[in-house]
């Protein structure tokens, strides 16, 4: 139960230290989010009204504050102190971004909507790294040292080489522009479209990330397939399916989720280059456009959605790979 605890207490520590340390360099930049808002032409005293009127006046730990205080606190705070009408409720809690300076709406409904987006797009591109890093790992595997194994470690070499940018760019001219089969970018209106325009950005992801995992794959199912259990598992008469499935894949599992729950965690705060290249409405496309605008309530709504998801899936994983393998398990103190 400690360890457990000590877990949880190291991700806040760590999702405070990543807020922190994004909020002062956001504060650093040279920009100024009134001058942004006000527009190019606007008078001195009609940006330094705005300055007062966004709380960019105050001084950088008096913001830094007002921040975290507001950034979760219960539902029945004092409403002097903390305005709700920025606020979602979370069962007793209330979570408060701020308003966005360029949208004049509560961050957190802004990010409400990218969200779900991202996520579904996150797990497409899992789905697909997983399949393929599963399958052509493991059949890499059993047959090292062939040409089939040759090519495909060229293929991931050429794959971990490449930027998603890139993979992008080859897909759109094959399926979008050549073929004609999907839209080149963009979500589309209908349900249809919206499954019809994830096939590409998912593709780029998923391909990108099954470069490394099909690595990984291959790499631990040649030393599982070496082991004697193994050996004694094909004297024993089972079938090559049965004992790579059962015996061999099941130990190869643990590397495997680590790696695409990890990126899995990243992807659901934002895949910035292939979002941005497909014009995909999702959390990184919209930390681009907070970036460029100065909107510095959005870009920090989108650093605690990136943070919190990375440090939950990395907890997602500790479990499942102690699932997996329950010897692995960290003793409670």
């Amino acid at each position: 139960m400690r360890s457990r605890l000590f877990r949880v207490a190291a991700s806040l520590a760590i999702l405070w230290g990543v807020i922190t340390l994004a909020f002062f360099i956001n504060h650093a930049l040279p920009s100024d989010p009134a001058r942004m808002v006000a527009g190019p032409h606007a008078r001195p005293a009609d940006v330094a009204r705005i300055r007062d009127q966004l709380g960019l006046s105050r001084p950088p730990l008096e913001q830094y504050a007002r921040f975290m205080r507001q950034l979760v606190h219960l539902a029945s705070a004092d409403l002097k102190a903390i305005d709700h009408a920025t606020c979602e409720s979370v069962g007793p809690l209330h979570v408060d971004l701020g308003r966005s300076y360029q949208q004049h709406r509560p961050v957190v409904r802004i990010i409400a909507e990218r969200a779900p987006r991202s996520l579904l797009l996150a797990c497409a591109a899992a789905f697909i790294q997983f399949t393929l890093g599963s399958l052509f790992g493991t059949l890499a595997a059993l047959r090292k040292n062939s040409v089939f194994d040759t090519a495909t470690v060229g293929m991931t070499l050429l794959g971990m080489s490449a930027p998603t940018f890139l993979i992008g760019i080859v897909l759109q001219i094959i399926f979008a522009k050549e073929l004609g089969l999907l839209p080149l970018d963009g979500y589309g209106v209908t349900a249809w479209e919206h499954a019809r325009s994830l096939i590409l950005p998912a593709l780029t992801l998923g391909i990108f990330g099954a470069a490394y995992t099909t690595r990984i794959v291959r790499d631990s199912m040649i030393a599982i397939l070496s082991n004697d259990y193994i050996r004694s598992a094909r004297a024993k008469g089972g079938s090559l399916l049965r004992v790579v499935v059962v015996h061999a894949f099941r130990n190869a599992l643990i590397p495997l989720v680590t790696i695409v729950g990890v990126d899995l965690g990243a992807l659901v705060g934002g895949a910035v280059v292939t979002e941005s290249l497909f014009r995909w409405p999702g959390i990184g496309a919209l930390t681009v456009r907070a970036a460029l605008d100065r909107d510095g309530p959005v870009l920090m709504g989108t650093v605690v959605v990136s943070a919190g998801a990375m440090i939950a899936m990395s907890i997602v994983v500790d479990v499942l790979c102690a699932w997996i393998d329950p010897k692995g398990r960290v003793p409670s103190i």
